[in-house]
C-alpha cells in the first residue's frame, strides 16, 4: 500500500548518547525514584530501588554499546536524537503505581472496600515491576550477543541486579501468604505480563522504526500489558472459574459503568487491526481464482473493498464485540452508546453546555491554528503550544464541575484518535489522504510517517493523571497534573524559552534556564489559583506545599533535561509526586 510522502530525510541511526555516568536527566530520574521509594514501606521501595538500579545499568550498558557498528540494539532503529531514555522508561510506571498504592494506604480507614482495592493495586505494582524487568532482560541479551561489546562491568551489573529482582518478589509473597497455589498461579500471571511485554516491544521496535526510543517503547510496552492485564483480570473474576477466581483474581468490585465502558471501546479499538487485517487476508483467499483486470483499476478496486472490509469490522467491534464485553464484566443490559446518550442526558444542562462549550473551541482553535500553519511563518513549536493552552481551556473547568464527564470525555477522544490514526495509516477511503494532510500540520522531529504520536502524547498526558484519580483521592491537584505539566508548565517553559532565553541547560541542548524557571513559576502560581477555586467547590485540601514545590521542580527539571517525548513521561512523574 503506497504511502504519503513527506519532506523530511530519511531516518539515521540516532547519534550516539553520552556515556558519563551523570547527566542531568539520570540525576532527575534518580531523585524521582529516591523520592517516591522513601515515602513508601520498606518492603515496597527495596523493589523499586533494585529495579532503578538495574535499569540504570542497562542504560549505560546501552549506551556504551551504542558507537559500535556491530551492537545487536543498532538492529532496532530508534527515533533519531532521543537518548535509550531505559532508565526513565523502566522507572515511570512503577513508580506511579507505588505512589497510588502510598495514597491508598491513606485512605484505607475512610473507603470501605481500601483493602481489597490495596491488595490488588499491589498486585499491579508487582506486574509493572514484572513487565519493566522482563524488558531490561531482553535488552541485556542482546547486547550480551555482541562479540565486540565483550562484558563490561554494566552489563554485569545489570545481570546481576535482574537475576536479584525475582528473589524479592517471591520472597514479599511468602511472607504475606502461606505459600501454595497462592504464590504459583501469581508468579505464573506476572510471567504471563513480563513475556507479553517482551513480545510487544520487539514488535513495536521492529514495526514502527524511527518512532520512538527505547524507554519510550518500554513505556509504551509496559503500560498496554498492564492495561490489558487488568481487562483480563476482570473478565476472568467473571467466568466460572473457582480454582482461578480464589487463587489470585481479587479484582474489586467497585468498578463503575463508566470505566468499564471506556475499556470495552478501547480493547474493541486496539482488537480492531487484527479483525482488520484477518478479514482482508480472507478477502484475498477467496478471490485467487478470480480473473484479473488491469494493475491500475485493480489498484482502485483493491482500495475500495479495503476501505468497505475496515467500516465493516469497525461496526462489527463497535456494535457486537464491545457491549458483549461490558455486558459480561459489568452485567449492563443496554448497549455501550445508549448508556452514554443516557448519561448525557442526565443533569442535561452542564453537561450539554459543556459539550457545547467544547465543541466552539475546538472549531475555532482547529480552524484558526490550521490557516495560521498553513499561511504564516509562526515557528512550528509555538504552534504546538497554543494546542496546549487550548487542552487547558477545554479540560479545566470539566476537572472543576464534572470531573466523571471528563472520564467519559476522554476515552471518546482517544477513541476517534486511534480511529483517525488507522484510517490515515491505512489510507482508508474517502478520509484516508484528508486525514494525513490535516494531522501533518502539526507534527514535529518526533513523529514519522509510520506514526503520528504528538496528538496521542498529548491527550493521554492530560487523561491519564484524571483517569487514575478517579474515586477516593485526598490529593485534589493530581487530577490536573497533566493539564498543569503541559498546558501551563511545558507550555510557558517553550515560549518563555524561545523568545527570551538566553543561558542553555547544556551546550547540546536548546532548553533555557530562563525557560524552565518560568515554567516552573507559571505552574506554582496556577496550582495557588487552583487551591482556592477547589476550596470553593468544596473539596477538603491535604496538599502539603513543601511536597507540591519539590514535585513541580523535579517534573520542570525533567522537561529541561529529558531527550524523551515530554508529553509521555512528564504528566506521569508529576502525578506521582502530587500523589505522595
Amino acid at each position: 500500500m503506497a504511502r504519503f510522502a513527506r519532506a523530511t530525510a530519511p531516518p539515521s541511526p540516532s547519534p550516539s548518547p553520552a556515556t558519563a555516568l551523570l547527566t542531568g536527566e539520570r540525576l532527575v530520574v534518580f531523585l524521582f525514584a529516591a523520592r517516591v521509594a522513601l515515602a513508601a514501606p520498606a518492603s515496597l521501595a527495596a523493589p523499586l530501588a533494585v529495579l532503578a538500579a538495574a535499569a540504570l545499568a542497562v542504560e549505560l550498558a546501552a549506551d556504551g554499546s551504542a558507537p559500535d557498528p556491530a551492537s545487536p540494539l543498532r538492529r532496532f532503529r530508534t527515533r533519531p536524537g532521543a537518548s535509550s531514555g531505559i532508565f526513565l522508561g523502566a522507572t515511570t510506571l512503577p513508580s506511579v503505581m507505588l505512589s497510588r498504592l502510598i495514597q491508598q494506604s491513606r485512605l484505607l480507614s475512610a473507603d470501605p472496600n481500601g483493602h481489597e482495592e490495596f491488595q490488588y493495586l499491589e498486585m499491579q505494582y508487582w506486574a509493572a515491576s514484572i513487565s519493566c524487568l522482563s524488558v531490561l532482560a531482553f535488552f541485556l541479551w542482546h547486547l550480551r550477543q555482541s562479540p565486540s561489546n565483550g562484558i563490561s562491568k554494566y552489563l554485569k551489573c545489570g545481570s546481576l541486579l535482574v537475576a536479584l529482582y525475582p528473589m524479592t518478589y517471591i520472597l514479599s509473597f511468602l511472607l504475606k501468604t502461606d505459600g501454595g497455589l497462592m504464590v504459583v498461579t501469581n508468579m505464573v500471571y506476572m510471567l504471563c505480563h513480563g513475556v507479553a511485554a517482551v513480545i510487544l516491544i520487539k514488535h513495536i521496535l521492529e514495526k514502527f522504526p524511527s518512532c520512538s526510543s527505547f524507554g519510550e517503547a518500554l513505556l509504551v510496552s509496559s503500560g498496554l500489558v498492564l492495561y490489558f492485564g487488568d481487562m483480563l483480570s476482570h473478565t476472568l473474576s467473571k467466568m466460572d472459574f473457582s480454582i482461578s477466581s480464589k487463587a489470585f483474581i481479587h479484582t474489586p468490585g467497585t468498578r463503575s459503568d463508566m470505566t468499564t465502558i471506556i475499556q470495552g471501546i478501547l480493547l474493541g479499538l486496539f482488537l480492531l487491526p487484527l479483525l482488520y487485517k484477518s478479514s482482508l487476508q480472507f478477502w484475498g483467499y477467496c478471490r485467487r481464482e478470480v480473473k484479473q483486470r488491469t494493475h491500475a483499476a485493480e489498484e482502485q478496486t483493491q482500495k475500495r473493498i479495503s476501505s468497505a472490509v475496515f467500516y465493516i469490522s469497525l461496526l462489527v467491534v463497535l456494535m457486537f464485540l464491545v457491549p458483549s464485553w461490558t455486558h459480561l464484566v459489568q452485567g449492563l443490559k443496554v448497549h455501550p452508546f445508549v448508556w452514554i446518550i443516557n448519561y448525557m442526558f442526565t443533569d442535561s444542562h452542564e453537561r450539554l453546555a459543556l459539550c457545547a462549550y467544547w465543541i466552539c473551541v475546538i472549531c475555532v482553535s482547529v480552524r484558526r491554528f490550521y490557516s495560521i500553519s498553513k499561511e504564516s511563518k509562526t515557528e512550528r513549536i509555538l504552534l504546538r503550544k497554543y494546542y496546549h493552552l487550548v487542552a487547558v481551556l477545554i479540560f479545566s473547568p470539566a476537572v472543576i464541575f464534572q470531573p466523571a464527564f471528563l472520564d467519559l470525555a476522554f476515552g471518546a477522544a482517544f477513541g476517534a484518535f486511534l480511529t483517525l490514526e488507522m484510517i490515515r495509516i491505512w489510507e482508508i477511503y474517502p478520509l484516508g489522504r484528508a486525514v494525513h494532510q490535516f494531522m501533518n500540520a502539526f507534527t514535529d522531529h518526533r513523529d514519522s510517517d509510520i506514526l503520528i504520536v504528538s496528538h496521542f502524547s498529548l491527550l493521554l498526558g492530560c487523561a491519564l493523571p484524571k483517569w487514575m484519580s478517579s474515586g477516593l483521592n485526598d490529593r485534589p491537584l493530581a487530577p490536573f497534573a497533566g493539564i498543569l505539566s503541559l498546558g501551563i508548565g511545558d507550555t510557558m517553559a517553550s515560549m518563555i524559552g524561545y523568545k527570551y532565553g538566553v543561558l542553555r541547560w547544556s551546550k547540546t541542548g536548546k532548553k533555557t534556564i530562563e525557560g524552565t524557571a518560568a515554567g516552573i513559576t507559571s505552574v506554582l502560581a496556577a496550582c495557588s489559583i487552583l487551591v482556592s477555586l477547589l476550596a470553593s467547590s468544596g473539596y477538603i485540601l491535604s496538599q502539603n506545599w513543601l511536597s507540591l514545590l519539590i514535585a513541580v521542580t523535579l517534573s520542570g527539571l525533567l522537561e529541561a533535561y529529558t531527550a524523551q517525548l515530554d508529553n509521555a513521561f512528564i504528566p506521569l512523574v508529576f502525578y506521582s509526586l502530587l500523589c505522595l
